[in-house]
């Protein structure tokens, strides 16, 4: 099983310009795909609709979209009739298979001057995999403050962790003649953190090395999956300036992928697709097996 995540700049690449197809072709093939910084009617892409376009452009995956927010844009009167038009910007999440549930998870954000902070948040999908039932996360952590990060990063490891105790965005459906879906705790959760290997709300996730025995493997951290399988360097950057897309010192790893503990022995490899342009972010991938 392959996953990806990837954040895809409201479809805007290194070059400047707005090319969906790019983007999806970078993605195609994956049994499940995260997706980050997808919009409708951003003026920063001209106001395309880029989750009906990311529709046409992969319509053989089921997808849902959570919009964090949205923003009054040209609602009008036409003809009598009201016309909403809204900016809107989230995450999505494409599979392979039938996705049973979804939800979208608004994260803990503070006001903020002089730099604009938006909503963010965290769009959870139940999908039956080969592995069993999997619940998957795409995740957009805010990029100002990392304390604004550990506090969401608690928030949504509460959520990872307590989803059998608090039954997801559903449950109690035999009420309505419906069967119960699980409550796995198998969880993966993708995307972009804007956080820094090592740094605390890393670790506020994943845990701490011990300086004898190394990363523990428990239940109450997520597994960072590059790290469980020693991918390290280069070969892990996911981030390029757009601005100084040649200065090494404005390349980072800040998107991740991370899995439940259970999951941790399922892992097979990871890898960043180097070749990717369709963003300033690269795709993030990883096997299962």
């Amino acid at each position: 099983m392959k996953l990806v995540t990837y954040n895809i700049q409201y479809g805007i690449g290194l070059d400047g310009q707005y090319d969906v197809g790019r983007i999806a072709d970078a993605v195609r093939g994956a049994d499940v795909i995260a997706l980050q910084e997808v919009t409708r009617n951003n003026p920063r892409n001209g106001g395309r609709d880029m989750v009906a376009e990311i529709g046409e452009a992969l319509p053989d995956y089921f997808a849902v979209y959570g919009s964090n927010f949205e923003a009054n844009i040209g609602s009008h009167i036409d003809n009598g009739r009201a016309v909403t038009k809204t900016f809107q910007l989230g995450n999505m999440v494409l599979s392979r298979t039938p996705i049973h549930l979804s939800r979208n998870l608004l994260l803990p954000r503070s006001r903020s001057f002089e730099m604009m902070n938006f909503q963010r948040g965290a769009l959870e999908a139940l999908i039956e995999t080969p592995l069993g039932f999997i619940r998957f996360y795409s995740i957009h952590l805010d990029h100002r403050s990392p304390l604004e990060r550990a506090s969401q990063i608690q928030f949504l490891r509460q959520r990872m962790l307590n989803y059998a105790l608090e039954g997801g965005a559903l449950s109690g459906v035999a009420e309505i003649g419906l069967p119960e879906l699980p409550h796995p705790e198998a969880f993966v959760g993708m995307g972009d953190f804007n956080m820094l290997a090592g740094s605390p709300e890393y670790v506020e996730l994943a845990g701490r090395p011990d300086h004898e025995f190394g990363m523990p493997l428990t239940a109450d951290f997520a597994v960072d999956a590059a790290l469980r399988l020693n991918a390290t360097g280069d070969d892990l950057i996911s981030w390029v300036d757009p601005k100084q897309p040649t200065d090494p010192s404005r390349h980072k790893r800040i998107d991740y992928i991370f899995t439940s503990a259970s999951l941790a022995r399922s892992l097979q490899r990871l890898w960043v697709d180097r070749k990717a342009v369709g963003s300033d972010h690269l795709p993030v991938w990883v096997e299962l097996g």
